[in-house]
């Protein structure tokens, strides 16, 4: 390991073990590798993978560097690598659309954050006492941030078959699976994700009309991205309208490129 990173790991260390005993830093250490079935020959490389900006001594001390920050960047394209070479091997009759359908969806922070939860990461993030009362650590961009951060981690350590076969014991066996549960899938998430990596912007959603009485009201939306409609949806919340919205123009833009409305 390079001797910045060194550095930067063992002050991570002095401040987390400034509020817990060397065994209780030892049991959570133990407890999360085993979840994710990898023993890390330097365990202050996973401690660093926990650390949230908002930390004591992060914030005021060294900057970012200290946080998981750089290690998110990384596992973000470990994990993108993983999941793009199983996707290939595993659903051969699938066209370069569908594998990029099935991609994004189990990347997606929503899908991220659940796994987090079932391995229980966020008992482990490493928060300032403010941001812990907050309940910042249960928050799902958090969880899918610092999940990426602990597959750079594993990848710092172990490298590229250690951090695969991390990845793989971490999502489900059918990743398929995830994909075609439409329960599953938060289209405003993904939407958002696909939009704003394009044109640095979120999606609006305005309410079109309304009809019915207050006890059953039918909503309208639709979803626009700089004057452009890309989606419509209805449904009897306008939670469950913006969805629908959000499926439609999610669709369009990723599943038939001849139909994608063109965005300035």
């Amino acid at each position: 390991m390079a001797d910045s990173i060194r550095s930067v790991v063992r002050r991570i260390a002095a401040l987390f073990t400034s509020r817990s005993t060397p065994a209780e830093l030892g049991d959570s250490l133990r407890e999360l590798q085993s979840r994710l079935g990898y023993r890390f020959r330097d365990p202050y490389v996973l401690v660093a993978a926990l650390v949230h900006r908002s930390y004591q001594g992060v914030a005021e001390g060294e900057g970012p560097s200290d946080s998981n920050e750089r290690m998110e960047f990384l596992g973000d394209s470990v994990l993108s690598l993983v999941v793009n070479e199983h996707l290939y091997h595993r659903y051969r009759d699938k066209s370069e659309g569908d594998l990029t359908k099935m991609k994004s969806v189990i990347v997606s922070k929503q899908i991220l954050s659940h796994l987090a939860k079932k391995i229980e990461l966020g008992s482990h993030v490493l928060l300032s006492d403010n941001a812990q009362r907050a309940g910042v650590s249960e928050m799902d961009s958090v969880l899918a941030d610092t999940l990426e951060a602990v597959f750079g981690a594993v990848f710092i350590d172990g490298g590229f078959e250690a951090a695969r076969s991390s990845v793989l014991r971490v999502l489900p066996g059918d990743l398929g699976e995830i994909v075609y549960k439409e329960e599953s899938i938060n289209y405003k998430s993904l939407l958002q994700e696909y939009i704003q990596a394009l044109h640095k912007v979120p999606p609006r959603y305005r309410v079109q009309s309304t009809a019915g009485p207050d006890h059953d009201k039918e909503f309208a939306v639709e979803v626009v991205v700089k004057g452009t409609t890309l989606g419509f949806g209805s449904g009897k919340t306008k939670k469950h309208a913006e969805q629908e919205a959000a499926r439609e123009a999610y669709r369009r833009l990723t599943n038939d490129p001849a139909t994608k409305p063109a965005v300035d």
